[in-house]
């Protein structure tokens, strides 16, 4: 049996919201662990979804430098002074740079890839704003919490022309956003269309 339907995973849809309760694992099991997947190249065998067979440009993004710092970049990397305990492998994670102004912070993550190229994520957060967000082509977005329709729209952009994925975790906490109601707009569509 597989682990969910082809629909559902990242080969059916360039763009995918996991709207669930606080504490059951979104950041991790879901954003972290995906991330990894693509960043590396090492696919399980049972993996349903897209899979790339080259280096990845990435983003992840969250609330606040701070926030990003000790959520993502943690889960991604492990604590400070203990990088590669995290998701990301230590035998697959090249190098850090770090972010200015945020102690203890990283903004660029490179891994090595299965393809024997380097994959690179840069973490972002959404009080950088909407600017931050422009210009480059990405494979890959993960937004861990809400962020503005306009940060979303931008993410969008970036990865139309490389075909990219975005992946979206966060608990509903705004109640039925602009953002909810286009995500459930989007999935009354294919209902009524499939």
């Amino acid at each position: 049996m597989d682990c969910c339907p082809p629909d559902c995973t990242g080969m059916g849809h360039r763009e995918r919201a996991f709207l669930a309760a606080n504490r059951i694992g979104k950041t991790e099991g879901v954003g972290a662990y995906e991330c990894t997947l693509h960043l590396t190249g090492d696919y399980p065998d049972w993996w349903p979804g897209r899979r790339f067979d080259h280096p990845v440009s990435a983003w992840a993004a969250g609330d606040s430098s701070k926030t990003v710092r000790d959520i993502i970049q943690s889960k991604l990397l492990g604590p400070e002074g203990s990088y590669g305990t995290g998701m990301i492998p230590m035998d697959k994670l090249l190098t850090t740079t770090a972010k200015g102004g945020v102690p203890n912070a990283v903004e660029g993550i490179y891994v090595k890839h299965a393809s024997g190229g380097k994959s690179k994520i840069l973490l972002k957060s959404y009080d950088q704003g909407r600017d931050a967000f422009q210009g480059t082509e990405q494979d890959l977005i993960w937004l861990d919490e809400e962020c503005s329709r306009e940060i979303y729209v931008e993410c969008l952009i970036r990865t139309m022309t490389t075909n990219g994925l975005i992946i979206f975790t966060f608990t509903p906490l705004m109640g039925l956003t602009e953002i909810i109601r286009d995500f459930l707009r989007m999935g009354h569509e294919e209902e009524d269309n499939g």
